[in-house]
């Protein structure tokens, strides 16, 4: 089955280039398309944090991965199948983070801990809502936690 899915807004901020690390520094600007009316983020400003769906534009192109890697292509870390890592050449080219909402402004939404680049397709926004997180104790392998070291430096 396919989809059309279309652009609601647009990333804009200091990364113009595609790299792993060293995001906590970067805030990024979130404007929403022409089409998309500044009312449809009425009241978002009440919420602290939103969840962030983007396409990974830059990664078109490159073969995604349907089967299992290395992460970050690390042969110290085992290989693990496309939906036990977060890279961006997935079958969808799809990402989300939860950032931390700034302010809002208008058409505007000021963000930080978004690891979307300058340019970045943004596909919709929604707020985090505290029984949307996970009710127990989030478990995970060690090498994603040594992968993790310096991502939010």
């Amino acid at each position: 089955m396919e989809f059309t899915i279309r652009s609601i807004a647009k990333v804009s901020n200091s990364r113009s280039e595609i790299q792993d690390d060293y995001w906590a520094e970067i805030v990024s600007e979130i404007e929403l398309e022409d089409n998309i009316p500044a009312e449809s983020l009425d009241g978002i400003e009440t919420f602290s944090h939103l969840e962030i769906i983007y396409i990974f534009h830059k990664a078109f192109g490159s073969e995604p991965v349907f089967g299992s890697e290395h992460p970050r292509e690390n042969k110290r870390w085992p290989k693990v199948g496309i939906f036990a890592q977060r890279k961006k050449n997935r079958p969808n080219h799809i990402g989300s983070t939860i950032v931390e909402l700034l302010r809002r402004d208008g058409k505007k939404l000021l963000v930080k801990y978004l690891d979307a680049i300058d340019g970045t397709p943004v596909v919709d926004i929604k707020p985090v809502m505290r029984e949307f997180l996970p009710m127990s104790g989030i478990s995970q392998p060690d090498w994603s936690k040594e992968l993790m070291i310096n991502y939010w430096e």
